[in-house]
């Protein structure tokens, strides 16, 4: 008896088909897909997730729960997340340049805080094909997210301003648990 083996991205062997995909804005999609790169980093870090709502201009709250703490056993960040598809994988360079609404930017440079923030900020393929991959052993979300702390960035433009995000910030588990560590001994992300 022969046993069914799984098919490379759901396809049927040997057919060619063009994937029909639903008629969710391009941007929707991006901010589902940043969510769940999110939810992967909190889970393999060892965080809970909490979505405010109402939305008040930050997305998620991070929290981490670790005997090490010194300010409380349980400390939390705010997140704002952001994707864009106009920035190339592998940036060159330390940074490359995000623009940011004025307001979002007050929001998240505001100093002092009881609660810190970070902007982390997802690049994307342009086109939906490119987005994921999956194997028999590995799910990859592509490309990559990127984190700063924008405390006490200051409002340059009109409505909108430039910030920098730092290419060598790659947002992942490790990325969050040094983030909840430092945050954790009363030090900023």
């Amino acid at each position: 008896m022969a046993l069914a083996q799984p098919e490379s991205g759901g396809l049927i062997a040997g057919r060619q088909t063009q994937q029909l995909r639903g008629r969710l804005a391009t941007t929707a999609c991006m901010e589902t897909l940043q969510v769940g790169y999110l939810h992967a980093v909190a889970a393999a870090a060892g965080c809970t997730l909490a979505q405010p709502f109402p939305d008040s201009g930050i997305d998620w709250h991070v929290s981490h729960s670790a005997p090490g703490h010194a300010v409380d056993d349980e400390v939390t960040i705010k997140v704002q997340l952001k994707a864009t598809y106009q920035i190339p994988p592998r940036p060159k360079g330390p940074a490359f340049p995000f623009t940011l609404d004025n307001a979002h930017l007050q929001k998240l440079a505001r100093t002092p805080v009881s609660v810190h923030k970070i902007l982390v900020v997802m690049l994307v393929p342009r086109t939906q094909d490119e987005w994921l991959r999956a194997g028999h052993d590995r799910l990859e979300l592509r490309h990559c997210c990127y984190w700063v702390n924008l405390a006490g960035h200051p409002v340059t433009g009109r409505t909108k301003t430039v910030v920098r995000i730092p290419t060598a910030r790659v947002f992942d588990d490790r990325a969050l648990c040094e983030i909840m560590t430092r945050v954790g001994k009363g030090g900023r992300p």
